[in-house]
């Protein structure tokens, strides 16, 4: 910690905390938090499975229950997840879809 670093008062806690501190602590409470089908919170870069056959509408293709999705990308939005597969370019699933392996 620096000795230059400004202070600032959180209401919240009613604490004196660095500005830098407060500043990660609002943005992450600000994050979006998204779940899959049973509740398993999701980040970045997870695996997911599918529970259910899935029609991927504009490819012509069905994603089989079980299908690995490696590594998601969150969107923002709690119920999207941006994900790659061969084949499909722009594939976004619902999180109820999926679920954390």
């Amino acid at each position: 910690m620096s000795g230059d670093e400004d202070y600032v008062y959180d209401e919240e806690s009613g604490e004196w905390m660095p500005a830098s501190e407060l500043a990660a602590k609002q943005a992450a409470a600000e994050r979006v938090k998204v779940r899959d089908a049973v509740g398993n919170l999701l980040e970045d870069g997870d695996q997911v499975t599918l529970i259910k056959d899935l029609e991927v509408k504009g490819a012509g293709q069905t994603l089989k229950q079980g299908t690995l999705i490696k590594s998601i990308r969150l969107t923002g939005d709690a119920q999207e997840i941006d994900c790659k597969y061969p084949g499909i370019k722009g594939l976004v699933l619902r999180a109820e879809f999926v679920k954390k392996r």
